[in-house]
């Protein structure tokens, strides 16, 4: 024991010296731990076999942050590469992007490749899937198109649509592939090609039988189905224009209710209620409505009515917010166990 006298100055100030050092080396492993915006979330995850219980509160182990910067980032660079439609170069570049950061997430990658019938004639579409495997082979997708509409007239870059979207699923993957914990269900990260027409109007061109949309998305369900795993497919978030920087996101009218309100509950829980509201959001068609009529419960997040910059060449950088990016990528990764767990409970 070290004898110090109280009212000695010199003992004082080593008293405090000693202390700041004690401090310093205490702290050093927790500077060091963590980068900057990355550290873990102090979210609530919880389970319910009801969609209107709210969750429990809990802290998975080991888990890492949903960082709206990052997200932000795969969106600056869809920027940088410009307007990106169906069978261009640039969007073979945005594929290229895609494909590489989900592989930096430690994720298995696979891609589809397929010749569409569009107005325009024939294009080459590409989707994309990675997976995560989970105890089940039963799986929940998570998904957003990636391609940009095509316009002869103006330089459309999608920052919204589809940027702000495949930059939050970028970041989911790395936040799951990042995960100590194996997931009940599989999930697949799912990229659509083709989810815009290739004519002004969505239906302007397209028969009832070959639309002129989501051909990625169609082209999708037909292999589920082809290859038999149809079943597997338990569920389906689509991500779809919400990141806009006054986001509020209504409810789709064609979405499966169970799973709207689980997801809608879960971001009322973690104090996002202005975000997600009751109103009606008329979609009128998306990625989710090939999976709705094969059978698939799906929901689209989506915010169609109260984006002014929809289609339109201001649909730019400065009109997406790494916050909106943010609360959707922290609601979606809060719903997945209560959606496992409904889905789990509801099999015969």
């Amino acid at each position: 024991m070290i004898n110090i006298e109280k009212n000695d100055p010199a003992s004082r100030r080593y008293l405090v010296n000693l202390a700041l050092t004690l401090c310093l080396l205490g702290l050093a492993p927790l500077l060091t731990g963590c980068p900057k915006n990355d550290s873990r979330p102090n979210t609530r995850v919880g389970v319910s076999e009801h969609p209107g219980e709210s969750p429990s509160p809990a802290m998975v182990p080991g888990a890492v942050a949903f960082n709206g910067e990052r997200a932000m980032e795969h969106v600056r660079k869809q920027m940088e590469i410009g307007p990106r439609p169906p069978g261009s170069t640039e969007l073979e570049k945005t594929r290229e992007y895609i494909v590489k950061s989900l592989e930096d997430s430690k994720i298995k990658v696979l891609t589809d490749e397929f010749q569409a019938s569009t107005p325009l004639g024939p294009r080459k579409m590409v989707n994309i899937t990675a997976e995560l495997p989970g105890e089940s082979r039963d799986v929940i997708i998570i998904s957003s198109h990636y391609d940009t509409k095509y316009f002869k007239d103006i330089r459309f870059v999608g920052a919204n649509d589809p940027g702000s979207s495949v930059g939050t699923l970028l970041e989911l993957g790395r936040v799951l592939g990042a995960s100590q914990q194996k997931p009940k269900l599989t999930y697949w990260l799912v990229f659509f090609d083709g989810e815009e027409s290739f004519c002004e109007g969505w239906d302007d061109c397209g028969k009832p039988d070959a639309p002129d949309n989501t051909y990625g998305s169609r082209h999708y369900v037909a292999q589920l189905r082809t290859n038999n795993e149809l079943g597997r497919v338990r569920s389906l978030i689509l991500l779809d224009m919400m990141g806009f920087k006054n986001l509020e996101l209504g409810r789709d009218t064609m979405s499966t209710k169970w799973l709207q309100d689980i997801i809608w509950r879960t971001g009322r829980d973690l104090g996002y209620g202005k975000v997600f509201v009751d109103r009606p959001e008329g979609v009128g068609g998306d990625d989710h409505e090939p999976f709705l009529r094969a059978g698939i419960d799906s929901v689209d997040m989506i915010q169609l009515s109260g984006y002014p910059y929809w289609h339109r060449a201001d649909d730019t950088l400065d009109k997406v917010s790494a916050q909106s990016m943010k609360i959707v990528g922290d609601t979606v990764l809060t719903s997945l166990p209560r959606i496992e767990q409904y889905v789990q409970n509801k099999r015969p």
